[in-house]
């Protein structure tokens, strides 16, 4: 995705965006409003980047995440890279749904899909 140069609203926009979010109550919801937000190849994208997450916090090699998930090395490449270095988003998350190391599936919740 090409970054344009920013504009004087463009932390407005996001913050306004983050405030919509926040008024989601049920997965269901979410679902909903990513559809109608989000094209099904930006979907698939953001899919495709969480889900690797927690094999990378496995430690699992690249390649082995490419062969078992089909995302492409140089994505799975930027998702560590953002694991170490980014804005601490995609730790915080997997923290709280239980994805340490040595902990191949996040811990057990109930299904709660708003549907």
């Amino acid at each position: 995705m090409k970054r344009r140069d920013p504009r004087p609203d463009d932390d407005r926009a996001l913050d306004d965006l983050i405030q919509a979010i926040l008024t989601l109550r049920s997965p269901g919801e979410v679902r909903a409003f990513l559809e109608d937000l989000c094209t099904p190849a930006e979907l698939e994208a953001m899919s495709d980047r969480w889900h690797v997450v927690p094999l990378l916090i496995e430690d699992v090699p690249y390649r082995e995440i490419h062969d078992r998930t089909g995302v492409s090395v140089t994505t799975i490449g930027r998702v560590a890279r953002c694991l170490e270095l980014g804005a601490g988003g995609y730790r915080l998350v997997a923290e709280r749904l239980g994805f340490r190391p040595g902990r191949r599936e996040p811990a057990p919740r109930g299904r709660e899909d708003g549907r």
